[in-house]
Formats: C-alpha cells, sequence, structure tokens
C-alpha cells in the first residue's frame, strides 16, 4: 500500500550516494568538510535543482494533506531567491522550519520525506549543500510511494541527475542565465540529527547548524 510504514531507507546512505554523483556532474574535487564552500559557484543552480526534486514529489504530501502548503511555500520561497538574489536568513530559515513542521505532523512515510525535500530544498539559499538533502529526501519519498524500493531509487535519481544535467551546461550557469532557467524549466524548455530532518555541519555531513532545530 503505497504511503504506509515499510522498512527504513537509510538516509546517510542516499546523501553519501547523491553527493558523489553531484560532485562527478559538476566536476567539483570535494571533501566532506569543506564541500558547501566548493559547490558556492553552483548555488544558485543547485538551489534550482534541489526545488525541481522537492516538486517532484510533492504531490506525495499534498493528495494526503491538501490544505498544508507549508512545503509548497518552501519550494517557492526558493525559487524566489534564485530569481531576485535577496536574501533573508530569518524568511528562508522560518520556510525551511515550516516545511519540517509539515513534515512532522504527517503521518505517511512519503509525505514526511516530500515535505523534508522542501524544507531542504529552501535551505539551499543558505548553504549549497541543502540541495543534496532536498535530493535524498526527495528519492525517500519516492521509495516510500512505491512497492519496488529499487526500481524507485534508480528512476528518481536518473531523473534527478537529469534535471542537474540540463541545469549545469556551462553556458546557462552564469548568474545571468538564471532566469531563463526558470523560465524554461516552468514551460519545460529543454534550452532554457539525520531522520528528523535536518543534517548539519557539525557533524561532518556538509550541512549547516543553523537549521538544524526540531
Amino acid at each position: 500500500m503505497q504511503g504506509v510504514r515499510q522498512e527504513k531507507i537509510k538516509l546517510p546512505v542516499l546523501v553519501s550516494e547523491v553527493r558523489k554523483s553531484v560532485v562527478e556532474l559538476l566536476k567539483r574535487p570535494v571533501s566532506e568538510l569543506v564541500d558547501h564552500q566548493a559547490f558556492k559557484t553552483d548555488q544558485k543552480i543547485l538551489a534550482l535543482w534541489a526545488a525541481d526534486c522537492a516538486e517532484h514529489v510533492l504531490p506525495y504530501f499534498e493528495e494526503k494533506h491538501p490544505k498544508d502548503d507549508r512545503p509548497r511555500k518552501a519550494i517557492e520561497a526558493c525559487r524566489a531567491w534564485v530569481v531576485t538574489g535577496v536574501f533573508k536568513m530569518a524568511d528562508v530559515r522560518k520556510a525551511s522550519l515550516a516545511a519540517h513542521a509539515a513534515a512532522r505532523e504527517a503521518k505517511e512515510d512519503d509525505a514526511v520525506a516530500a515535505a523534508r525535500a522542501a524544507g531542504q530544498a529552501v535551505a539551499t539559499a543558505h548553504v549549497p549543500t541543502h540541495s543534496i538533502g532536498a535530493a535524498a529526501y526527495a528519492i525517500k519519498a519516492a521509495t516510500a510511494h512505491s512497492n519496488n524500493v529499487g526500481n524507485s531509487i534508480i528512476k528518481e535519481r536518473n531523473w534527478q541527475l537529469q534535471r542537474l544535467k540540463m541545469y549545469s551546461i556551462s553556458e546557462l550557469t552564469k548568474t545571468k542565465n538564471i532566469n531563463k532557467l526558470e523560465h524554461a524549466k516552468e514551460h519545460q524548455c529543454p534550452s532554457g540529527g539525520v531522520e528528523d530532518g535536518l543534517l548539519c555541519s557539525t557533524n561532518n555531513s556538509g550541512f549547516c547548524a543553523s537549521f538544524c532545530k526540531k
């Protein structure tokens, strides 16, 4: 049955695998301790990607909690930062924590992970490696929603990497083309502690402690 409790997918393993794929695709020789610095130049690209990853699984939350728009608002806040470049820590943190609060209130594994993905996505505006958390939680949401765990991991991960490849084309990674990327995405134009939600740099995961609040 979709959305019910099942054997837990190990999030640290997903994070590690997603990080490896992103590092390889973006050609960033990074370590566990400083990868957030190495990804800084790719931050807006990663934010767009994180928003895509979270939005791809958002229906798993919204179909069960149609009146709760906190995860969607977090994704919207992420996209707004990409377009405007206006960063307000209080607003980003509020949107992220609201999405994670929605996750805590949900009971279904797929809905929980989907909300977590949204919370991680908007936090990418603060630290780029939160995008990896968004992708990992999106994969977790997909596996929780599927009866075929192995296939859903491969399918979701492949989808994510194709999105990142689209964004990482060299001439489109310049800041002046970010708005074009967002427009292309909207119009489907190809040219254009761990389990509770937040991973942090204090335990060498590459994520910031600022958002690690239950």
